[in-house]
């Protein structure tokens, strides 16, 4: 995989190249977000695994300018932060995964693969349900006429419910069809990530679409 790393300290700078180096990836690094921006927007990556805390322009504005300018290359983001108001503002600015300091190398190469396992977003027809619409081809997500913005992860979910509306989608069937069979995904990942999908595609004034089933899953109804 062809990985950036956008890191301001030097020595985890080094340490994640080295590290994912020696994992056969090509890792090209940045130590400042608005040249993490320019090689975003002018080179093809796998992966980006990005720092909140940058010099200048940080993680999150770094993430939110990528995702407006429609790059969906999933994003890492790296945190020293653990409190859920941090994390779930670094996954709306459209970070796909979170990964909180410090931690171990074990798990970094797991989010990694599950990334790799994922691959590129099937196309295919487009999915309906009720006045929601997703197009796997274009990435494209309507609530009538009007454009919902997800990320990469938030697309993935909605698709696999999408794909069984009216039918009860298991979080374990959840977890496994986003990030991977044996991902090492945090209890509360899934759910913070359903939180960000809910208010995107059920705003105030819209019906509610996404039923949770509690001890089993989630379903998103055929019908509002």
């Amino acid at each position: 995989m062809r990985i950036l790393v956008v890191e301001d300290e030097r020595r985890m700078a080094e340490l994640l190249r080295q590290g994912l180096s020696e994992e056969g990836h090509s890792v090209t690094t940045a130590s400042e977000g608005r040249e993490a921006l320019r090689l975003a927007q002018c080179c093809s990556y796998d992966l980006i695994i990005l720092d909140v805390m940058l010099p200048g322009m940080d993680g999150c504005a770094v993430a939110r300018t990528l995702r407006a300018t429609r790059n969906q290359t999933p994003i890492l983001m790296l945190t020293a932060r653990d409190a859920a108001g941090d994390i779930v503002r670094g996954l709306d600015a459209g970070a796909d995964d979170y990964l909180t300091k410090p931690f171990t190398f074990e798990v970094l190469f797991a989010r990694v693969r599950a990334v790799a396992r994922r691959g590129p977003i099937p196309r295919g027809v487009c999915l309906q349900a009720g006045d929601l619409t997703l197009d796997p081809a274009n990435h494209e997500v309507k609530r009538g006429s009007r454009a919902v913005n997800l990320t990469r992860t938030e697309f993935a979910i909605l698709e696999l419910l999408m794909r069984d509306a009216g039918r009860v989608v298991s979080r374990d069937r959840l977890i496994e069809g986003v990030w991977g069979v044996g991902a090492d995904i945090e209890s509360n990942t899934l759910d913070a990530f359903m939180r960000l999908l809910r208010a995107k595609v059920e705003p105030p004034g819209d019906s509610a679409l996404i039923q949770t089933v509690r001890g089993i899953g989630y379903l998103l109804r055929s019908e509002p």
